[in-house]
């Protein structure tokens, strides 16, 4: 592994961040810089989380801290497409809450990998 990009969570974090973004345009004008900018910010924070852990990769501990971040971000992403979903119901988030919720499995699989069997 010679990137964070050979990381599949990376590389479906950030997938799923475009999604997210493209979806969060569709909100009421009045959601923009509420629901929408929190969102935004949420979904773009796992991806984030991966690069930043991957970056301190040497320090095992540190890469499992910020890896524990992304999949908290991620619950918090969740969390925002459910309240979407709530208030908005002809905003489609079904198949992204779907999406994350895989996601969040492979970084929770992923995190159990390196508490394990990452060799610095």
């Amino acid at each position: 592994m010679k990137s964070y990009k050979d990381l599949d969570i990376y590389n479906l974090a950030f997938e799923y961040a475009i999604e997210v973004h493209t979806m969060s345009l569709k909100l009421p004008k009045y959601e923009m810089y509420e629901q929408g900018s929190q969102i935004r910010r949420s979904s773009k924070s796992i991806k984030d989380n991966i690069v930043e852990g991957y970056g301190r990769r040497k320090y095992k501990q540190d890469f499992i801290k910020f890896l524990i971040y992304a999949h908290a971000s991620l619950l918090e992403c969740i969390s925002q497409l459910e309240m979407i979903h709530t208030l908005y119901s002809e905003i489609p988030t079904s198949h992204l809450i779907a999406k994350y919720d895989a996601l969040g499995a492979k970084i929770y699989a992923f995190i159990k990998y390196v508490e394990k069997d990452w060799k610095v």
